[in-house]
């Protein structure tokens, strides 16, 4: 059914554990009729589709499931009540498929039920309740069904039951092994390894079977294609045996079996499959526990001055909220009574607790010292700073670094090219391996489709990536996507912006020089600077805020330079020297000195004037960060030239720069004229990093390689910049690039480990060394190698949470 609006939506995968499946799992969806756009993402066990047709949904969730992987849904059957003839069962079960995040809809108008499935993620049954509502139905929903499956409870389900399938397998091919190596002589021994593996193969490794199956329908082959043709040769290759093994003693051959070696193969990959869900589990660690600052329940305070407990999901904005010492914060707002410090370390990486008075913000997930406070709430729900947060992650940890490309070309032929070497390795010792050129042939094959491995190449960036952002997370770097990440790592220029990075950015008026102290003029002076956006324009408003202002009549702000307005016949201009001399108003030699030892002060002037002389100078006072001249050196030390760029005077900026130790500034830049020095630097061939905070520098920071914004700046410069500094704090920024190269390096020692054990153990599985020493590798020992090898990638990527 078409859609008038587009529907982006997210479906929870199962199965899809490397880069490879979601490939195969991507070419599917591209043939879908209705599907606009397609994106999987391994790291989120999830694919994001955008769909102009409501059964689209229906048909990529079958597609899906017929290439052997599994999409995450919950299927209920519910009573509908006020249903009066068969068009009523009609239009329930229009209006069920209809509601976003359905996946299929059919109602039995003899029982009165609808049977709906769904995506659990995107919807419920209340909400499809609610749309049903609307037709003038109902759903009976009773108590037990309101608990609703979470994604969370799924997953855990999915890996208590994978870790009993890997006990079973464990427990019923452990004698096996011991018959199959050390006691094959005793009576019956075949033929209790069959009993004992049978059930392995098509009871607890039917999954392999199945999904490999399903993979072959559609021309295409995985991880699970090898493992079923590797065990399924194994195993037939010694029924054959076990029954007719005088086809072989006719010949003066023994009739060899093979069944510890299915056996051995399903359980090590089981054991390995476990091993790496509950590795990857680990690596979104960093998600879960910003998921766990949440809180499930909010005390409101109603107008009547009741004091009510409701769901958080339940707060709206404007709801005056009560938090108690040691609770924490739901939602965004601003206090309104009382004070308290909060621990905002969750959110910027700060341990220090934060004083929170009358009319200032508090966030979501934050923490409540021992004071008590109410605050009014402004943003809830997805609109949160967390919530925020938690989606810039997800959708990061879920994006692919460059590097990756390379790798899923690789594994989109690995499979077939395996397969092809398997087959040429039992032709081989078919033609050139003499008497026992078939069995050998045959274990030789099988060695090399178990010890294959494309899993390890598909986690080895994005498990490092997922475990790096969440890192940074953790520490109060918010990094948008995966390319930046690895970007970072080959930075070797970075510009800083003066105001709000390296300096505090909550500039005040220190010193003011008025040649005539006339209060109507700094009523003109208060409403000029009131009407301006400039936070020196804030400095003033502060000082100036006992004056009564006037109504102007024109107002225009000129770029770069200041502010002029007109009242009555008179011209009036505030900004710097640079205003004054383009409308030739003269500086008095007095005035000037002031000016210039202001300066040498780091101190900005802002020059007032009339048409003809100037009638006051104000100078502007920003304090540098008490932490930017130790991040400075830590930044040069990390080998990385440094520039200051700044709107500022000449003075002020070479002050600022003297105090931090940096070499390189340019003051006087315009917001074009910082985004022409970016390009300037990437010309010579240099990485360029900017790091910014106001809406002037947003154009510099979408023009740089790198861009930073500091996330007490302007949304407009963190919604530009690909990575956020939540606390503002300058330190943070040589850390996000000693994790960046920390990440880089853990990817390459994936890849390295992922390729090399692919290069030197397929030749090996194959009998290389039979010709020099005899040595065939045991498929068991093949099984063993194959299963280590993804646990050891996701465990490398793990080493990156406990590295400084």
């Amino acid at each position: 059914m078409k859609t008038d609006t587009l529907q982006k939506l997210y479906l929870p995968l199962e199965n899809v554990d490397s880069e490879h499946c979601a490939m195969i799992v991507d070419n599917g969806l591209k043939n879908i009729a209705g599907i606009e756009e397609h994106h999987v993402e391994v790291n989120n066990r999830q694919a994001k589709i955008v769909i102009n047709d409501t059964d689209a949904l229906g048909d990529a969730v079958r597609t899906i499931r017929a290439l052997g992987y599994g999409v995450t849904t919950i299927k209920k059957t519910v009573p509908i009540l006020n249903m009066s003839c068969a068009s009523c069962a009609s239009s329930v079960q229009n209006l069920a498929a209809m509601t976003e995040g359905v996946v299929n809809a059919s109602v039995n108008f003899a029982t009165g039920q609808l049977t709906v499935e769904y995506l659990p993620n995107m919807t419920d049954l209340r909400k499809i309740q609610s749309v049903i509502q609307t037709g003038g139905y109902d759903l009976l929903i009773v108590e037990s069904e309101q608990q609703e499956a979470t994604l969370e409870a799924i997953h855990e389900a999915k890996y208590n039951k994978l870790k009993q399938r890997t006990l079973w397998a464990s427990v019923l091919a452990f004698p096996v092994m011991l018959i199959g190596m050390f006691v094959m002589d005793m009576p019956y021994a075949n033929w209790l390894m069959w009993i004992l593996t049978t059930p392995i193969v098509f009871w607890l490794g039917r999954d392999f079977f199945i999904n490999a199956w399903k993979q072959a329908q559609h021309r295409s082959a995985n991880m699970d294609t090898l493992v079923a043709l590797s065990t399924g040769i194994a195993y037939i290759f010694s029924v054959f045996n076990l029954f007719f093994a005088s086809f072989w003693t006719s010949r003066g051959l023994e009739a060899h079996v093979y069944f510890e070696a299915a056996a051995v193969i399903i359980a090590f990959i089981l054991i390995g499959r476990l091993l790496e869900e509950k590795a990857k589990g680990n690596t979104s660690e960093a998600i879960k526990k910003l998921i766990g600052l949440q809180p499930k329940t909010v005390t409101v305070i109603r107008s009547d001055g009741r004091e009510e407990i409701v769901d958080a999901m339940e707060v709206y904005a404007g709801d005056l909220i009560l938090v108690k010492p040691g609770e924490l914060i739901p939602v965004d707002g601003v206090v309104l009574h009382g004070n308290s410090y909060v621990d905002e370390s969750m959110l910027t990486g700060e341990s220090v607790p934060v004083l929170k008075n009358k009319d200032e913000k508090v966030f979501a997930g934050t923490i409540n010292q021992k004071g008590s406070f109410q605050f009014v709430a402004t943003n809830v729900g997805k609109e949160t700073m967390l919530a925020h947060i938690i989606k810039t992650v997800q959708d990061a940890q879920g994006s692919k670094a460059p590097v990756q490309k390379l790798v899923d070309k690789i594994a989109g032929v690995f499979v077939p090219i395996v397969i092809g070497i398997a087959i040429l390795t039992f032709i081989l010792w078919l033609i050139l391996g003499g008497q026992n050129g078939l069995v050998h042939g045959l274990l030789t094959a099988v060695s090399v489709l178990v010890i294959a491995c494309p899993c390890a190449l598909g986690l080895a960036t994005p498990t490092a990536i997922m475990v790096g952002v969440g890192k940074g997370a953790e520490n109060g770097i918010l990094i948008k996507d995966a390319e930046s990440l690895e970007l970072s790592k080959k930075v070797n220029a970075m510009i800083l912006d003066k105001t709000g990075t390296i300096t505090e950015g909550k500039p005040h008026v220190t010193e003011s020089h008025w040649v005539d102290n006339d209060e109507s003029k700094m009523s003109i002076l208060l409403s000029l600077e009131k009407q301006s956006e400039h936070p020196l324009a804030e400095a003033i408003v502060q000082h100036l805020d006992n004056v009564p202002t006037v109504q102007l009549d024109a107002f225009e702000s000129v770029i770069g330079k200041g502010i002029k307005a007109t009242l009555g016949n008179q011209q009036y201009f505030a900004g710097n020297a640079a205003l004054l001399n383009e409308y030739h108003i003269e500086i008095s030699s007095e005035l000037k000195a002031i000016a210039d030892k202001w300066t040498d002060e780091a101190r900005t002037t802002i020059w007032f004037a009339d048409n003809k002389k100037v009638l006051a100078i104000m100078g502007i006072s920003d304090k540098v960060k008490d932490t930017s001249a130790e991040a400075i050196q830590e930044l040069k030390q990390l080998g990385i030239e440094l520039y200051m760029l700044t709107g500022d005077n000449e003075g002020t900026a070479k002050a600022i720069a003297a105090q931090t130790g940096i070499v390189n500034y340019r003051a006087g830049m315009l917001p074009q004229n910082k985004a022409d020095f970016v390009k300037s630097l990437q010309k010579e061939g240099k990485i360029v990093a900017m790091v910014g905070d106001g809406i002037n520098d947003s154009t510099a920071l979408a023009t740089a390689d790198v861009s930073i914004a500091m996330g007490k700046g302007s949304d407009i410069a963190m919604d530009v910049a690909r990575m956020t500094i939540i606390s503002s704090d300058l330190k943070k920024i040589p850390y996000a690039i000693k994790l960046s190269r920390q990440t880089v390096a853990t990817i390459r020692q994936n890849l390295f480990w992922a390729f090399i054990y692919n290069v030197i153990g397929i030749p090996i599985a194959a009998g290389i060394l039979y010709p020099v020493n005899g040595f065939l590798l045991n498929p068991m020992i093949a099984g063993a190698a194959m299963a280590m090898s993804s646990v050891s990638v996701v465990s490398n990527s793990l080493r990156l949470k406990w590295k400084k």
